[in-house]
């Protein structure tokens, strides 16, 4: 992700201080950021925070004497891929929404061609204020871009809308529109990530080692390539992507009911979760007690939700998950044949730099036609990437 550039327009208000947040993400993937502060921002973070984490001087009058012979708000204006305004006061949306260009910040954005993204920040009365709203729907109507705030307590005191949205929410929000493609823009993407667990008494489960890493990050990828996505998800500790359905599971008989749900009107399932295979035989409704000598516990097989997709399937089209620590390729065939599969991802979970919570992987694709590719190490995103890349030719 490099040669692309965001300006950063920032405005006067308590939140200032997370644009640098962001500033520091964006870097680090390599992307140019360009800052343009308002005289009001000024007030709450230096120029000089800005500078460092942004490493460009940052622009703060318009009528500063050009360092180049250029005119700044025109060549910030073409030089922009995304313009995100961090804070968006109800004073920036106001003067944009009804044409006022009388600083650097607000003439930048009426001479952009980039799409423009407002992450608004203000005390929830004046971000309920009929007239905000009708700014914001306005400017909407025009294809401007909003990120919406977050309810919870403000800097004022008060409690409500209009809390700066997560950074994290932001950050993958300009990825988004940044690097968006549209293969998959009005499909839908059903995926299942991380373990299940299986219950043994109100205590004690049995589950294994699974994260979800792999089936967020191709939550992720999914909607960056515009799919509507639904994300089943076993226990883990990852936030789920911005604009994505997330659906909280536990067992795998939850987990067969909600893919049940979605599969018919699904176009791809992508089935990545580390489901139970067994169950155990009775559950105990009472804590099992401490004994002196062994426990032990019968277990039966639990249900195959791939190989119900395999039976049930129409169109859609269907990708498996070989999780192996022998004969990968022969077993993932395998697995693929038996399930009914259009393509299967097989890694090795004995790969001390790419097994359950790494975020690498290494993996294999094979597809129905008996096509193999073979990755070499990257990050679960490129895999992601890379599969949806074969999904794109499978579906032709």
């Amino acid at each position: 992700m490099n040669n692309r550039c965001v300006v950063i327009g920032v405005s006067g208000g308590v939140a200032v201080y997370k644009a640098l947040e962001v500033i520091s993400r964006l870097r680090k993937k390599d992307i140019e950021v360009r800052v343009i502060m308002t005289e009001s921002a000024q007030k709450f973070v230096t120029p000089l925070s800005f500078q460092s984490l942004s490493q460009n001087m940052v622009t703060t009058d318009m009528f500063d004497e050009p360092k180049a012979w250029e005119i700044q708000h025109i060549s910030l204006a073409k030089k922009a891929d995304l313009m995100l305004v961090l804070p968006a006061t109800a004073n920036i949306i106001g003067k944009v929404a009804n044409g006022i260009a009388d600083d650097m910040l607000s003439t930048t954005i009426m001479a952009t061609k980039a799409p423009v993204v407002f992450a608004p920040a203000m005390n929830t009365n004046m971000y309920e204020n009929p007239i905000v709203q009708n700014n914001i729907e306005k400017l909407k109507s025009f294809g401007y871009e909003f990120i919406e705030p977050a309810s919870g307590r403000l800097a004022c005191g008060d409690e409500g809308k209009g809390k700066l949205a997560d950074v994290e929410d932001i950050y993958e929000f300009v990825l988004k529109i940044l690097y968006k493609t549209s293969d998959l823009e009005g499909k839908k993407v059903l995926i299942t990530a991380g373990p299940t667990i299986s219950p043994i008494d109100p205590v004690r489960f049995i589950t294994n080692r699974s994260t979800g890493k792999m089936g967020y990050a191709i939550a992720e990828e999914a909607r960056n390539r515009g799919a509507e996505v639904t994300l089943i998800s076993g226990p883990t500790n990852i936030k789920p992507p911005y604009g994505v359905k997330i659906i909280k599971i536990s067992t795998n008989e939850e987990m067969k009911n909600e893919v049940l749900k979605y599969f018919d009107e699904t176009d791809i399932v992508i089935k990545s979760a580390a489901v139970a295979d067994y169950k155990t035989l009775t559950y105990s409704e009472q804590k099992i007690k401490k004994g002196e000598g062994n426990l032990n516990l019968e277990f039966t097989r639990d249900s195959d939700i791939l190989s119900i997709l395999g039976e049930k399937k129409t169109s859609q089209i269907l990708v498996g998950f070989a999780a192996e620590s022998n004969n990968l390729e022969e077993n993932a065939t395998r697995k693929l044949i038996k399930k009914n599969l259009d393509l299967i991802v097989g890694n090795d979970i004995t790969a001390k730099e790419t097994g359950f919570g790494s975020d690498d992987n290494k993996v294999i694709f094979i597809s129905k036609t008996g096509e193999k590719t073979v990755l070499d190490k990257m990050s679960k995103l490129e895999v992601a990437k890379k599969l949806f890349d074969e999904i794109i030719k499978i579906k032709g």
